[in-house]
């Protein structure tokens, strides 16, 4: 079957500009699963069917790639990135698969040695869970190597971070200094700060910290957009998207530099700057637009700031706590209304399930009193889930927009926090799917990394890391290859209005497409990690081949 874009009676067929032959193409689109080429005119494609009937579509100006029967998929679209800090992280120091504090400290020391005297040293990425035993770091460790130069480096979930005693200085953190709403300045046993600060505690040294310039800020995007495209990552939702930030992407966009669609996030509490000048949800163009807004409810389970209905089982004095933005609830339920109201977009960061439970309440109530609407509210992360509350997703049509790469990583040691039982509603997306609920994938990047393969694999097989659960940690969560593959595609499309424009393949829609290296598809679920990205193409264009 042929399907192709409609064409005056009286125009003759043009000549395409790209064709994809001889090729596995998955669409995901259910009126034509599969085919075997694709043509593209300008940054639409124009056609999808055999190879013999778009061998029609090729001219002297054509480019005709023959795909050798490797499989093709529509361009990856990552529902949650931080696009200028993992551009940035990209050219920092790199502790992620540090494996002891005293390799954090040598690779600190290595990349200081390198630096100008009185550069800040930030990103890092660190994971303590890889250490054993798994103990914070402190500024003790660091200060000796880090002479001259404030460093701030956070753990990869963003929600705490290491500062040396520089650092701790010139933001003005002593041992006086309380414990701000929604945050904890982590102490020793003499009261001292160890240099570990969590959650609202990190917001005093990020108004310490310059501002990056518009400069610094480009060469950032301009790394972040190479990693995209050596991923298949052609769309991105971008929740950290600064008025600065913006202000380098409108840039790009305006000298043709941008090869990857950016949806912007601005923050929750700064809903009236966009309503103020009448923006609603979606406004822009296919490559920029805006109107999305970002609240967060709690901070993380590593870092055991989680907002929980019980305590910790490894911290039994917490069960977390709640995000600024929520003290008190009120707060937060009235930007969700009011913003919700001016007609943008809500999306809220909730990981324990006494935050996923609170926020699915004030969705709820925001429906009740602005009226039934296209809304498409978003709970970013959903980790962990009360069975009880997996439903509400469907029934309330709040997307769970996810991170499958986290279950992988997090299940090595999330059990300590929490259990067997709490963990049976942890990355549910079997359940949440079961709901009716809509999934859009992404990698929250710097967190984890940028690779939507990786990130169908976890979905699939839910192998952690440490190798430890061949069969699946929480394996009744699993959901097929297919599935996830549409929640990188039109599930991430329909989470920020583009389902019209992108997500699958199919006439009229954008040409941004991906060839990979296996066919995910039928090959076993286990081997899809060692598949990789042969080729990415954009607006009609090749911007990457392996």
């Amino acid at each position: 079957m042929l399907l192709m874009a409609g064409l005056g009676i009286a125009d003759a067929q043009p000549s395409a500009s790209l064709v994809l032959l001889n090729g596995k193409i998955w669409t995901v689109n259910d009126r034509q699963p599969r085919a075997e080429a694709v043509a593209c005119l300008g940054s639409r494609i124009v056609a999808v069917g055999s190879n013999g009937e778009i061998r029609k579509w090729i001219g002297a100006g054509t480019e005709a790639i023959d795909l050798g029967g490797k499989l093709v998929l529509p361009g990856f679209n990552d529902a949650h990135v931080h696009f200028f800090s993992g551009g940035e992280n990209l050219a920092s120091v790199q502790l992620r698969d540090a494996k002891s504090e005293e390799e954090l400290r040598r690779r600190i020391a290595e990349f200081a040695a390198k630096q100008p005297a009185g550069r800040w040293i930030t990103g890092g990425d660190w994971d303590h869970e890889n250490w054993t035993p798994a103990r914070l770091p402190t500024r003790q460790s660091i200060d000796a190597v880090t002479t001259g130069h404030p460093v701030f480096v956070n753990r990869l979930d963003g929600h705490m971070a290491l500062a040396n005693s520089e650092a701790l200085r010139l933001a003005g953190i002593t041992r006086d200094t309380p414990d701000p709403p929604g945050g904890t300045i982590v102490r020793d046993a003499a009261g001292e700060p160890t240099g570990v600060l969590k959650d609202a505690a990190m917001e005093r040294m990020y108004r310490t910290i310059p501002e990056p310039s518009q400069d610094r800020i480009a060469d950032a995007v301009r790394a972040a957009m190479r990693y995209a495209a050596e991923n298949g990552v052609t769309s991105v939702q971008d929740m950290s998207a600064s008025p600065e930030i913006l202000r380098v992407y409108q840039a790009l966009l305006a000298r043709g530099e941008l090869t990857v669609r950016i949806s912007g996030h601005q923050p929750l509490a700064a809903w009236q700057r966009l309503a103020a000048v009448g923006l609603r949800a979606g406004f822009g163009g296919e490559k920029l637009h805006i109107g999305g807004l970002k609240g967060f409810a709690d901070g993380s389970l590593g870092s055991t700031t989680a907002l929980l209905f019980e305590p910790y089982l490894d911290a039994p004095n917490t069960s977390g706590l709640a995000n600024s933005e929520m003290i008190p609830e009120s707060k937060m339920q009235k930007h969700i209304l009011d913003a919700d109201r001016a007609g943008l977009q809500v999306a809220v960061h909730a990981i324990g399930d006494k935050a996923n439970h609170i926020i699915l309440g004030m969705y709820e109530e925001a429906e009740r009193q602005n009226g039934a609407r296209d809304r498409r509210f978003r709970i970013e992360h959903a980790q962990h889930l009360r069975m009880e509350d997996i439903p509400r997703f469907g029934k309330l049509h709040v997307i769970a927009s996810m991170q499958p790469y986290h279950s992988i990583d997090d299940g090595r040691w999330a059990e300590k926090r929490i259990g067997p039982e709490r963990a049976k509603g942890t990355y549910a997306f079997r359940a949440l799917l079961d709901s009716g609920a809509v999934l859009a994938f992404g990698s929250d990047w710097d967190v984890a990394p940028m690779e939507p393969l990786m990130g169908i694999y976890a979905a699939a097989t839910r192998r952690t890391l440490d190798g430890k659960h061949p069969d699946g940690w929480v394996p009744e969560q699993k959901i097929g290859v297919a599935e996830a593959i549409r929640a990188y595609t039109m599930g991430s499309a329909y989470a920020s209005f583009d389902e019209q424009i992108k997500g699958s393949i199919e006439p009229g829609k954008l040409a941004d497409l991906v060839v990979v290296s296996d066919d995910i598809l039928s090959i076993p679920a286990v081997d899809i990690e060692k598949a990789r990205v042969e080729t990415t193409v954009f607006d009609g264009k090749v911007i990457y081949h392996r």
